[in-house]
């Protein structure tokens, strides 16, 4: 690939991202990480569930993150979770660094939640972070609620928690 032909102003426009996407071998990556991600490359079905590979690394790593043997993460669940409430696998990822921030920062508060309402509640606050834009695609605690099988009320109490563990630091 030529490097310098791909930062000549001249060939690309980089002020509109359609215009990046037709870089050379974009569509063919983007085509390989659909395919790996989610269950398939099949152009007439949405992409609203994760990989069964995929949610069963979430569902190990979720696990090991909140060892509680209460409500302790299932892949059914997490699968159900992640059809219903349309997780995406940059929400995940995003959800993984919350993780990973708190085993650093609050390992305390994963010693107490379970690792069901910790896969929940991270994947919903990383969906708030990415996709709300607060006017046409919003994320509401009642979907999640539902997503999860759980009540409003307790969504609620889950990401306060969440927030209030992930901004302490009790090292």
């Amino acid at each position: 690939m030529d490097f310098d032909a791909l930062f000549n102003e001249n060939t690309f426009q980089f002020s509109d991202f359609q215009e990046f996407t037709f870089l050379p071998g974009h569509q063919k990556l983007t085509e390989r990480v659909r395919k790996r991600l989610y269950y398939g490359l099949d152009k007439d079905v949405s992409l609203d569930a994760l990989s069964s590979p995929v949610t069963d690394i979430a569902v190990e790593i979720f696990q090991k993150s909140a060892p509680s043997p209460i409500r302790k993460l299932q892949k059914k669940y997490a699968a159900h979770v992640a059809r219903e409430a349309c997780i995406s696998p940059c929400a995940m990822m995003l959800a993984l660094v919350y993780i990973e921030r708190l085993r650093h920062r609050n390992p305390e508060y994963l010693q107490k939640i379970s690792s069901s309402d910790l896969f929940l509640i991270s994947m919903m606050v990383a969906s708030k972070y990415l996709y709300d834009e607060g006017e046409e695609e919003e994320v509401f605690n009642d979907e999640w609620g539902a997503a999860g099988k759980l009540d409003v009320q307790t969504i609620n109490n889950l990401e306060m928690s969440f927030l209030n563990a992930i901004v302490s630091d009790t090292m």
